[in-house]
């Protein structure tokens, strides 16, 4: 299967927000239209800070990647973190997701990106599966932590 992997733009707003949306029901988050709309605006405006790309044909997309950037001396410098990765229930299982994720992974390397990080939930090895095969490996003794502003929700 050929996926085309699109970098979203401002006027890929409206058909990314229903997947973000479909992403966000099938994950149980909890995120209001706004809430969403706000989130992904910086980052289909150029932000420095992340990208989202859009999986197959840019008029019907099928998916999207959402990719967000930081700094680590440990890993050497820039490295990114896949925030939200999702293909309509449809066409999953088709080899579109390694496809991308593979095509994405060898770009952001020759960009200067020394790691990419991903959560997986414990019991999806499906995915686990994938992520292994494409070089993905738990760092032994860490897990991830984190603090949100408002208070922990």
């Amino acid at each position: 299967m050929s996926a085309a992997l699109h970098l979203a733009g401002p006027g890929d707003a409206e058909k990314l927000l229903a997947m973000v949306a479909a992403y966000h029901a099938f994950e149980g988050i909890e995120r209001s239209d706004d809430e969403r709309a706000a989130a992904i605006a910086p980052l289909l405006e150029g932000s420095p800070h992340g990208a989202i790309w859009l999986i197959g044909p840019r008029a019907a997309p099928v998916g999207y990647l959402a990719v967000t950037f930081g700094w680590s001396i440990e890993m050497g410098g820039l490295d990114g973190f896949i925030d939200e990765f999702f293909i309509r229930e449809s066409v999953r299982g088709r080899g579109m997701g390694t496809e991308v994720l593979s095509a994405l992974i060898g770009e952001l390397e020759r960009g200067g990106l020394k790691a990419l990080h991903l959560e997986v939930a414990p019991d999806n090895d499906r995915a686990a599966r994938i992520y292994r095969r494409l070089g993905f490996r738990p760092r032994d003794g860490y897990r991830l932590m984190t603090w949100r502003s408002g208070g922990n929700r």
